[in-house]
């Protein structure tokens, strides 16, 4: 990669974006409190999982309510916020929507753009901290190197929220230059305008349908060396959030989504209690003791869950603002215990699931969503059995077999 000395912008590919006055959707409208959020998260979940994606008027109104400004640096006007508290906004949006929560957790991603020259990081800033970005990293795609650059080619998968990104960042193969060790096992990422990214509408899943994971392509296209970095590489920016490990941090942000999913479970359940007709004139759900021995288990299950996974946050940033690293030691439990949460969280959908009985099936009864949304989250690769062989290994005393954590 180019020094920061040497190399020079590709004005010519990448102009300053300019807010368009006439945008039905104006992001900079003034502040809007999370709770107003939630209130039209709740009223228009069904729309986004229709549509497949949360739409740009949702974007606009989230990046009002500070979702997207959430990791972005304080030098360039964001909030960088503490991770925990980052972690129970979203915990909280996914109580009224799972795939709007999943699309949130973006607001942490501008971590990883904080391995960017710092005067790259200066221009997509420039027209305000609000930016979000979007990733679809997989399958890398081989580069080729061109003077200033490389020429990027291939179709990725997996790209959530990419339909209301800013900019949009793809995997590609090689280890860059003077990346040394750092980047071993870990993706090269190259950053563009999300206008220049074609998105391929192939988005259709069982759960987590509203996220927009649509793949991404591109043919020939060149990207300044300047606007590549190693995802989960060294931060230029110094201020704490940037000394957070960021791969365990996107662990965390998409386990938060599991926390809140299994909370809207067990509060439709107890809503179920006492009010809900049985269809053969059976005792209601309050009144059998399988069911108030089973809801007793799921609570529990989730409070024991969610206190690890905010006690190994918590525990880390502590470290950072009193000037320490994070220790490996750390690091493990975070990922430990994000995994965990969203593992555990999703047994808790489903147990709220079973206990609700027939009434659950139906498609207007919103568990048939939780279950599905909860299922998918357990599958993404930071959260899935992997992790406790990795965690295990280093509890063990041995390596890992894979780049951890």
């Amino acid at each position: 990669m180019q020094s920061l000395q040497s190399a020079s912008l590709s004005t010519h590919v990448y102009e300053p974006l300019v807010v368009d006055q006439a945008d039905p959707y104006p992001e900079y409208a003034g502040p809007l409190s999370l709770d107003v959020l939630i209130e039209e998260i709740e009223r228009r979940r069904d729309e986004f999982d229709q549509l497949s994606h949360v739409p740009r008027d949702m974007i606009a109104k989230m990046k009002r309510a500070g979702i997207f400004r959430a990791s972005t640096p304080r030098r360039f006007g964001g909030d960088a916020l503490p991770p925990p508290q980052f972690l129970r906004m979203l915990e909280r949006i996914a109580i009224a929507d799972g795939s709007t929560a999943w699309v949130a957790a973006f607001g942490s991603a501008n971590t990883y753009l904080a391995s960017l020259p710092i005067e790259t990081q200066q221009h997509i800033y420039a027209k305000g901290p609000d930016q979000v970005f979007s990733g679809g990293l997989y399958p890398l795609q081989p580069a080729a190197k061109v003077p200033g650059g490389f020429m990027v080619s291939g179709q990725w998968r997996f790209a959530s929220g990419c339909k209301g990104a800013d900019w949009i960042g793809v995997g590609i193969g090689g280890t860059p230059a003077n990346s040394g060790d750092t980047g071993a096992g870990k993706p090269f990422t190259a950053v563009f305008p999300a206008q220049e990214v074609e998105i391929v509408e192939n988005w259709n899943v069982v759960g987590m349908q509203g996220t927009g994971s649509h793949d991404l392509r591109l043919r020939e296209k060149f990207v300044d060396a300047q606007w590549t970095f190693v995802r989960g590489g060294q931060a230029l920016i110094d201020e704490p959030l940037y000394r957070y490990p960021a791969v365990a941090y996107q662990a965390q942000v998409h386990a938060a989504v599991n926390v809140g999913l299994a909370r809207a479970a067990l509060d439709l359940l107890t809503g179920m209690s006492g009010s809900t007709k049985t269809t053969t004139g059976a005792p209601r759900l309050a009144d059998r003791g399988y069911y108030r021995s089973g809801l007793a288990k799921a609570e529990a299950n989730w409070r024991s869950a969610r206190a690890f996974f905010y006690e190994s946050a918590e525990s880390a940033w502590q470290t950072i603002i009193t000037g320490d690293p994070v220790t490996q030691d750390q690091a493990n439990l975070m990922r430990l215990s994000a995994t965990h949460a969203a593992q555990v969280c999703a047994e808790v959908v489903m147990q709220a699931y079973q206990l609700a009985g027939i009434a659950a099936i139906y498609r207007e009864n919103r568990l048939q969503r939780l279950v599905r949304d909860s299922i998918v989250v357990t599958q993404h690769a930071f959260l899935g059995e992997g992790t406790y062989d990795a965690s295990g290994a280093l509890f063990a005393g041995i390596a890992p077999v894979t780049p951890y954590p």
